[in-house]
């Protein structure tokens, strides 16, 4: 006798992919650059995509004083040097966990250097405390739900682990050398700029937590050293970077920072994901550090940002369509072309531009601003600091962005000019070469130009640029398509976090959501 049919049912839905991730700082908590914007931004660009990412950061006071929901899952009397606790909680929609270890990282300012610019001295301690904590929340050694209920003894436990730049790499190595016999979730790792590789002397070997084997070549060890970051490309099961350009480029002896052979070595696990933005966070029609607000359809409105600009610089407002004002957003060191802009700022000026600076960094580069703004008092003017709402009131008012790096790995800046019609113009390097595009000819005929690239970084190069964008901003037809054509790019995050999303589940053995 056939059994009665059972009324269809729909089917549950998979349970999310449980990924950590490990960083130094993450927006809106701590930010000193871009990391802090990527590191904040995923967890959201991921979770429609069935990922729940909760992330690892250092207890830095900032972090502690926001923290929502806190809880203590383990406590730790003497942890690198001190007491500390592993605590769980929240910020608005982010799940975190937090490594409590004051003597570590209760410190005022910046979280890397001292207030002299100088690299804390206990760096290497400070980061592979970090690092361990991250391999115990991977063993699931520590209990509970980040913000779950008080009675949650359950562990978190994720099935991968994303670390961030070098503060992060040690992670895969800790789980190598010390989780034998344990579960050990996959690895990724993200080189966010291979210029900071977290080199120490060997002396600190013997305060790591790691046994002596792994000083070896085929673990930390690097030309007598200790290299964090050499030791994450080794043993991380996948490796990405924060663009496709910037993927290849670090494969060659110019672009490889000395790890090229290594990520050559590992090149079939390297791949190149673009950055994103947060496309809530940066939006012109809503931002509410601008003087006037407006969309693609309204760009007349930005005149009232750009006189807003021109009285915080003190700069002579000059009428619509006269000089362009062009922007630089930037920390100030020789990565990011400073000196050519420096050598150039003449020669900028005589060409039909006016200059806004805001940034910080090295301090000859500072002074060479400076004297080139008391040369051309009101046609250049800086701002040594950072300041995030200024940032979005330069993006809101001027009329281009300049970004002439000699690497960048991704950038985030020209991405904002492009959500809030500020022109890049940028060197024709890693990230920015996949970002914009470039005004040539074609691409002005085809309506799809959104920015000026050079691919000449030298002063001369610059300088062609910037008389190019010149010469474009005469026309203000072409170049309101041009930011049109920049503010409907697609500078969010939606289709990297696919991409990272299926690179989750390659490595976790999931199949690829539909």
């Amino acid at each position: 006798m056939p059994r009665p049919r059972q009324p269809a049912t729909a089917a549950s839905p998979p349970a999310p992919l449980k990924v950590l991730g490990v960083a130094s700082e993450m927006y809106p908590l701590l930010k000193t650059g871009g990391l802090a914007d990527v590191v904040g931004a995923l967890p959201a660009a991921l979770a429609p995509l069935g990922v729940e990412v909760q992330t690892l950061v250092p207890g830095h006071p900032d972090v502690l004083d926001r923290l929502q929901q806190p809880r203590e899952r383990a406590a730790w009397p003497d942890w690198f040097g001190g007491p500390a606790r592993l605590v769980s909680g929240r910020h608005g929609d982010l799940a975190l966990w937090v490594l409590d270890a004051p003597h570590l990282y209760a410190r005022p300012g910046n979280p890397y250097v001292d207030a002299h610019g100088r690299d804390w001295p206990d760096n290497a301690e400070r980061f592979a405390a970090l690092a361990h904590a991250a391999a115990r929340i991977g063993w699931g050694d520590v209990g509970g739900e980040p913000g779950g209920a008080a009675d949650d003894a359950a562990p978190w436990v994720p099935e991968l682990i994303h670390a961030h730049d070098w503060q992060a790499a040690l992670v895969p190595a800790v789980q190598h050398y010390l989780g034998a016999g344990r579960r050990r979730p996959p690895t990724v790792l993200t080189l966010h700029n291979l210029a900071f590789q977290g080199q120490f002397k060997a002396e600190v070997w013997h305060r790591l937590g790691l046994p002596e084997a792994a000083f070896a070549m085929q673990g930390l060890e690097y030309h007598g050293d200790i290299g964090f970051l050499k030791a994450g490309i080794h043993f991380a099961d996948a490796i990405t970077t924060v663009s496709p350009s910037y993927a290849r480029e670090i494969l060659t002896l110019a672009g490889g920072m000395g790890l090229d052979a290594m990520l050559r070595w590992r090149a079939a696990d390297v791949s190149g994901i673009v950055n994103g933005i947060d496309t809530t966070v940066w939006n012109p029609a809503t931002d509410l550090h601008l003087v006037q607000r407006y969309d693609a359809g309204a760009l007349d409105a930005r005149s009232a940002n750009r006189r807003a600009v021109e009285a915080f610089f003190a700069l002579p407002p000059e009428p619509e369509g006269a000089a362009p004002l062009l922007c630089m957003i930037s920390r100030l060191t020789t990565q990011k072309g400073i000196d050519l802009v420096a050598a150039s700022l003449d020669a900028i000026v005589s060409a039909g531009a006016r200059l806004l600076v805001l940034g910080n960094g090295d301090a000859a580069l500072e002074d060479a601003l400076r004297a080139g703004a008391a040369r051309h008092p009101t046609r250049v003017a800086v701002h040594i600091g950072f300041d995030e709402g200024l940032s979005h009131l330069l993006q809101g008012g001027c009329d281009a962005i300049l970004v002439p790096s000699r690497f960048e790995p991704c950038g985030l800046t020209q991405l904002y000019g492009l959500r809030y019609g500020c022109v890049p113009v940028v060197s024709r390097v890693g990230g920015l070469a996949d970002t914009v595009i470039d005004a040539n000819d074609a691409a002005l005929k085809a309506g799809v130009a959104t920015g000026v690239q050079f691919a000449d970084i030298s002063a001369a190069g610059l300088l062609d640029a910037v008389q190019r964008t010149v010469a474009l901003h005469r026309q203000p037809a072409l170049w309101r398509r041009m930011q049109t054509a920049g503010m409907r790019a697609d500078v969010g995050w939606a289709a990297s976090a696919i991409d990272y999303a299926a690179l989750y589940r390659r490595l976790c053995g999931r199949a690829v959501a539909a």
